[in-house]
């Protein structure tokens, strides 16, 4: 993977352009630490921190090539997994091909099929291609959003990065935070809305969508979305086809030129990624899988079952590993590590996070980069196969406004009095929440509940889903460390979209028809186990290491916290050590310290990025 920066502009003096551009990339050094090139010509400047993981020559960028009379400039973020399908198709209409990398494979499917070329791809990418003579500049994101893509217009200007804090590096990009901004961070944080950047004059190119930018205008339009249709399949067949999608997909993501791992939580989604990737290593007699999974210091100690976490997974974790003999590795992450890493976790969103579900999962990855350089993970099979309690549980389906944000009286009892009159937090979320009802894709003749299911699918897939792969890529990234998600191959999204939600929850279990189709790849004890979230910490040390960091904020008369947040409500919370808030924050896991950090992270963001209100 790899970190992209650029913008095009009127002016085409390079004065100054070069130490601007790349004051800008360096941002993004973590991205791509291997390899660092930048490409100017008058009103264009390009630059490229890359990661190698494919065709360590063939692959650098900006990669340039010429077809007739235009000369076309390429920077690319990510990974196509139909490389060679699309190579044989070109190559059938007479391209010839330098390298095996997937860069050049890209850089020629948008010679051949101009903007359409994204309707060929398959992977998760974000990229830029600029055309010297006419110039006019694409850019594009992949259809689930596994890979960033931000920008800023302004006037005749256009820039745009892979991450936020790269636009903010140029001296044209102020860290100002509107009515709206701060509506995002107090109605929706740490999720935000597709699209918005939170930044005044920052915006994101959503999933599915891509840009183009000719004499300074900017237009975005939408080349992906899931279809509505009636599901012709029977239980069967539906089971067989997932089986082979989710094969296909998990198979075509193991190609890599470096080592390669994959995350084992002893659930569903990773073990069934785990058995497929050990068997295809033995196979191809590629050596043994080496699989990785976090834990925490005395966790055994400390946990404490509830509704959402029932039980621990280290059996699981041990049984899949040793049946697929897998090379496995525990990590015990430590108080310190976590803390250590909270501050950097706000610094590689831009935005305040997750708590210790960010920093722990920043520590894993440095912990597995010392392993291998690309791993995979069982990201976005709960919101595409239904695996959320919120996906069956009768006072959610009935609830308006997004399941996962169940906070709005926490999070109005620590606003400041005095902003309530401009603040609304209900008001947003509910405003955000209907704009993506409003937009499903929704099918002709079905029953209230069917309707109501794809609406929740939809909101999954749109919010929460984005929400856990921004936390993935920039954590991941932060530790330079390359993870795929083969449960976001759009062809299985497009597939289980239509499939009924009798199906999906076969047996009256989550992601049931997930389960059936994975018969015989896993041990039926691994299975049908109940889901378990991703682990956190329960070590009181933690709780009493955060309200540390909170006293010396509280004590901070003029601590940038306390815009938005009242103080006293804010020492309540603190003195329970969290317990005076008992309903989760955000999801399953943001209660207690975690809420607390989260502040404390809010109060870094301000100090840190400068933010202006």
């Amino acid at each position: 993977m790899c970190g992209i920066v650029g913008w095009v502009d009127s002016d085409s003096r390079t004065d100054g352009k070069a130490s601007i551009l790349d004051r800008m990339a360096d941002t993004l050094r973590h991205r791509g630490p291997d390899d660092y090139q930048t490409w100017m010509h008058e009103s264009a400047a390009f630059g490229h921190q890359r990661l190698i993981v494919v065709d360590p020559d063939g692959g650098r960028q900006p990669m340039v090539r010429t077809a007739g009379d235009e000369q076309f400039v390429l920077c690319y973020n990510g990974e196509l997994y139909n490389t060679e399908d699309i190579r044989a198709v070109l190559k059938s209409k007479g391209w010839s091909f330098a390298s095996h990398s997937d860069t050049e494979v890209l850089l020629i499917s948008y010679i051949e099929w101009g903007p359409d070329c994204v309707d060929h791809l398959n992977g998760i990418f974000a990229f830029s291609v600029w055309e010297t003579k006419r110039k006019r500049l694409f850019l594009a994101r992949d259809r689930l959003g596994v890979k960033p893509l931000f920008y800023s217009h302004q006037g005749g200007k256009l820039l745009y990065a892979s991450e936020m804090k790269a636009i903010l590096a140029h001296p044209d990009v102020e860290p100002v935070v509107d009515r709206s901004g701060v509506h995002e961070l107090l109605s929706l944080g740490p999720s935000r809305t597709p699209g918005q950047g939170v930044f005044k004059d920052i915006q994101e190119i959503r999933p599915g969508h891509c840009a183009l930018f000719e004499k300074g205008k900017l237009s975005v339009k939408r080349y992906w979305n899931v279809k509505s249709a009636p599901h012709e399949h029977t239980f069967d067949e539906t089971v067989e086809r997932v089986r082979e999608l989710f094969m296909d997909a998990s198979t075509r993501q193991l190609v890599s030129d470096v080592k390669l791992g994959t995350f084992l939580s002893g659930g569903v989604d990773s073990s069934a990624i785990t058995a497929v990737a050990a068997d295809m290593y033995k196979q191809n007699q590629r050596g043994t899988l080496q699989t990785f999974s976090i834990d925490y210091k005395d966790q055994a100690r400390f946990f404490k079952k509830n509704a959402f976490q029932p039980d621990r997974d280290e059996a699981f974790i041990q049984l899949v590993s040793q049946q697929h003999q897998t090379d496995h590795t525990i990590m015990e992450a430590a108080t310190d590590d976590l803390m250590d890493r909270l501050k950097q976790a706000v610094e590689l969103r831009d935005l305040p996070g997750m708590a210790d579900v960010d920093s722990s999962l920043l520590w894993f990855c440095e912990e597995i980069k010392k392993h291998v350089t690309v791993a995979l993970s069982g990201e976005c099979a709960d919101e595409i196969f239904g695996g959320y309690p919120w996906f069956y549980r009768k006072e959610d389906k009935e609830r308006k406004g997004f399941p996962w944000i169940r906070s709005l009286n926490e999070r109005n009892r620590l606003i400041r009095d005095d902003l309530k009159g401009d603040i609304d937090v209900e008001w947003y979320m509910l405003k955000r929440y209907d704009e993506t009802i409003a937009e499903t894709p929704l099918l002709t003749g079905e029953n209230e509940d069917a309707r109501k299911h794809r609406e929740m699918s939809y909101l999954n897939m749109n919010w929460f889903m984005q929400t856990l792969l921004e936390r993935k890529d920039r954590m991941s990234m932060g530790a330079s460390l390359e993870v795929r998600v083969p449960f976001s191959d759009h062809r299985l999204v497009e597939y289980v979209w239509n499939v009924p939600w009798s199906m999906k929850f076969h047996n009256d279990q989550e992601k049931g028809l997930l389960r059936q189709a994975l018969r015989g790849i896993l041990p039926d004890r691994v299975l049908f186990r109940k889901k378990n979230p991703y682990p956190k910490t329960f070590h009181p040390d933690y709780t009493r290491a955060v309200c540390r960091w909170m006293d010396d904020i509280l004590s901070d008369d003029g601590a940038p916290l306390f815009q938005l947040f009242d103080r006293d409500q804010v020492r309540k919370l603190k003195d329970s050590e969290g317990k005076s808030i008992d309903t989760p924050w955000f999801g399953q896991l943001m209660t207690g310290p975690q809420l607390i950090a989260h502040l404390c992270q809010i109060d870094h963001w301000f100090r840190t990025y400068r933010v202006q209100l």
